[in-house]
C-alpha cells in the first residue's frame, strides 16, 4: 500500500507538471496528457532507482527516449486509433506518423534534467529515500 501511495503522488505531481508545460508551450492541453505526464515522470524516476550510479547525462538520454516512446504509443492510441486529434506533428521534420519528431525529443532531453532532480528530491523529502548525488558524465 505504501508503494501505491508513493506512485500515486508521483503520478499526480508529474501529471500536473506535464499538463502545465503543455499549457505554457501550446496554450492548451488535454486531460489525457496529465496521465501521460504522470507515467513519464514515474518511468524517469525509476531509472535512478534501478541504476543509481548512472551519470545524469545518460539518465537524460534514456529519459528522452522513454518520454518519446510513451508519447509515440499514447499518440498512436489517442490520436490514430481513437481519433482524438490531440496533436499532429505531420508538418515537422523527421516526424513518425505525425506523433513524434526529433525536435521534441531534444526538448524532453533538456526538460528531463529537471524531472530527474525533482523526482529524486521528492523521494528524498517525502518518502525518506537516499539523498540524491549526481555525476554529470
Amino acid at each position: 500500500m505504501k508503494h501505491l501511495i508513493k506512485y500515486l503522488i508521483l503520478l499526480l505531481i508529474g501529471g500536473a507538471a506535464y499538463y502545465c508545460i503543455e499549457l505554457m508551450a501550446r496554450g492548451f492541453s488535454h486531460w489525457t496528457m496529465f496521465v501521460v505526464g504522470g507515467i513519464c515522470f514515474i518511468l524517469i524516476g525509476i531509472i535512478n532507482e534501478v541504476t543509481p550510479k548512472m551519470p545524469l547525462i545518460q539518465q537524460m538520454l534514456l529519459s528522452a527516449a522513454i518520454i518519446t516512446a510513451v508519447e509515440f504509443i499514447s499518440g498512436c492510441v489517442l490520436n490514430l486509433w481513437l481519433g482524438l486529434d490531440i496533436w499532429d506533428y505531420s508538418e515537422h521534420l523527421g516526424t513518425i506518423l505525425g506523433q513524434i519528431c526529433p525536435k521534441h525529443t531534444i526538448y524532453w532531453f533538456l526538460l528531463s534534467s529537471v524531472g530527474i532532480v525533482v523526482d529524486d528530491y521528492i523521494r528524498y523529502f517525502l518518502f525518506g529515500e537516499e539523498k540524491p548525488k549526481y555525476t554529470i558524465i
